[in-house]
This record gives structure tokens, sequence and C-alpha cells, in this order.
């Protein structure tokens, strides 16, 4: 296995964790509810912009003529990796924010 990869997945693997742990905090229910949903939401705004991104790179090059385009524009782990170290600072911003 690639070195990278296994990189990647460490991170990953370690940014999960980390989310898990900073989610399982013991706040009031209605407090913590709201601190996650609004880590996720932004979460999810930026998944759908990197996709929406991919998409429109797919149809320039597309409409440009490259035949050489295959579609990887990012790999699936440092995807996820992206996504979740995003989503563990949002959260950690609003805990701090709207928590203690």
């Amino acid at each position: 296995m690639d070195w990278v990869k296994i990189v990647y997945s460490v991170i990953l693997l370690a940014c999960g964790i980390l989310i898990f742990v900073a989610a399982s905090s013991q706040k009031g229910d209605e407090r913590r509810k709201f601190i996650k949903s609004k880590a996720q939401s932004y979460a999810f705004i930026v998944v759908m912009g990197m996709l929406i991104l991919d998409v429109a790179q797919s149809v320039y090059l597309t409409i440009q003529g490259n035949t050489s385009y295959n579609g990887n524009w990012i790999s699936p782990i440092m995807f996820l990796t992206v996504i979740s170290i995003i989503y563990l600072v949002t959260l950690l911003i609003y805990r701090k924010k709207y928590g203690d």
C-alpha cells in the first residue's frame, strides 16, 4: 500500500475520533443539537461546493474537447479527510461560540 494512503487513512481516523470525542461533550440537549446541526450544515455546504466544482470542471473540459479527462478530481480518502477536518473545525468553532 502506498505510504500516502496510509498517512491519509491515519489522518482520517484521527479526525473521526476527534469528532466523536468533541461531539459527545455533556452540554444541554438543545444547545448540543444546535451546535452539531450548524457544523453539519456548514460541512454539507462545503461538500456540495466541492462536488459542483468537480461537475463544472468536467463539463468545461468536455466542452473544450479534452478527451483525456478521466473525472478523477480528488481521491475519496482525501475528500473524506478534508470534510472531516472541516466538520471538526466548525464544530469546535461553534462550541466555543455557543458553548461555555
